[in-house]
């Protein structure tokens, strides 16, 4: 064996160990997770199920989508007015104030100067409703019985023979209401709110639909007398006709020459029928109101009871009215359920005239469309 190499000194060079074998590393049990998914936007809060229809609670869908079917009331409602727009220019807010009283079943008190169309307008809408139609011209020597009939002796028979009114109708249109006394006026109580009429100890009933628009001119005085408030409150909206706009006028200018001054009410026809009408005030009544637009509808009401400008506030039937009219609009509207707007554009033609201004403002010369106005402004609206 040879001897191991030295340096020029002698030294033996350091001998290096040798390399130690890595240990074998055993396969990991351990298997990563797999990915999060992408964190979901967040979206709306969930909608209490006492807002949400029963016909999709718990159901994946749009909880403010209808229903009922309204296609065929809002078929109706734009039938009823290309009809009666045949031959009426503008005044859409008066047609479309009518309607809705007739859908909620109420009366009208049409208020406006002479020559705005107020009572042919409604009379094109009793035409094209289908409705039995009667008109009642009011004067001062007309008699109740003028309006409600009266019970004539037969001889021949010896018995008495009740022969009806013009108030036996579906609508029943009045013009003038504020020439006939309040013995005459006091007549159509009955027949308004309780819709029948007693002669004799006999109660006749009246065929539903039934609906009396009267006109009135606010101008003229001579010879009027003033509406009880009994009465007043019996109509379910007193709506104001306003002068036509000038592109308006110029369009009934336009078409009075092309007619040659003839107003041809024939050419407005009946689109709907008696039952077509009961039909969609009954659909009317299954809108939806939700309890914080009913509060709504109160609140307002009861802020009419408390402010300084009102001498008499409105009734609780002047929150039926808000209620009724509401449901109207919101079913114009295509929809099932009542929003505080429906209530809100209402709230002139529902309360104006069932509230009394004190003397000071009266006398100021402050309407009570503008006292309404600022109660709706100060009246929280539910969110």
């Amino acid at each position: 064996m040879a001897p191991p190499p030295t340096d020029a000194a002698g030294t033996p060079p350091p001998v290096e160990p040798p390399p130690v074998p890595s240990p074998a590393v055993a396969p990991s049990p351990y298997v990563p997770p797999p990915a999060a998914p992408a964190a979901a936007v967040p979206g709306p809060p969930p909608v209490p199920s006492s807002y949400v229809p029963s016909a999709i609670r718990g159901e994946v869908g749009d909880p403010f989508r209808s229903r009922a079917d309204l296609s065929k009331l809002s078929a109706a409602v734009e039938a009823l007015r290309a009809e009666v727009g045949k031959l009426i220019v503008g005044q859409h807010a008066l047609v479309d104030e009518l309607i809705a009283a007739l859908l909620a079943g109420g009366h009208v008190l049409i208020e406006g100067v002479p020559g705005v169309a107020k009572t042919l307008t409604a009379k094109l809408l009793a035409r094209a409703t289908g409705l039995d139609y009667r008109r009642i011209q009011f004067t001062p020597d007309l008699m109740p019985s003028d309006v409600i009939g009266t019970s004539i002796y037969r001889p021949d028979g010896g018995v008495f023979e009740f022969h009806r009114g013009p108030i036996f109708a579906q609508i029943v249109l009045i013009d003038e209401i504020n020439r006939a006394p309040a013995k005459t006026q006091a007549a159509l109580f009955e027949a308004m709110e309780e819709r029948q009429v007693t002669v004799d100890g006999t109660t006749y009933t009246l065929e539903p639909p039934f609906q009396v628009l009267a006109t009135q001119n606010p101008v003229e005085h001579e010879g009027t007398y003033r509406l009880p408030e009994a009465q007043l409150d019996r109509f379910l909206f007193k709506v104001r006709v306003g002068y036509p706009g000038l592109e308006d006028e110029v369009e009934i200018l336009r078409r009075s020459q092309q007619q040659g001054g003839v107003l041809d009410t024939s050419l407005v026809h009946a689109v709907l029928t008696p039952a077509d009408v009961r039909e969609a005030q009954a659909a009317v009544r299954t809108i939806r109101v939700e309890e914080p637009v009913l509060r709504y509808a109160a609140r307002i009401v009861a802020a009419t009871r408390d402010h300084p400008a009102l001498y008499l506030g409105a009734s609780p039937r002047a929150s039926l009215a808000l209620l009724t009219g509401a449901k109207a609009v919101a079913a114009m509207s295509g929809r099932d359920f009542a929003t505080p707007e429906d209530v809100r554009a209402i709230v002139a033609p529902a309360l104006r005239h069932r509230v009394v201004l004190t003397p000071e403002k009266e006398v100021e010369g402050v309407r009570p469309g503008t006292v309404l106005r600022r109660i709706v402004e100060e009246v929280e609206v539910p969110r």
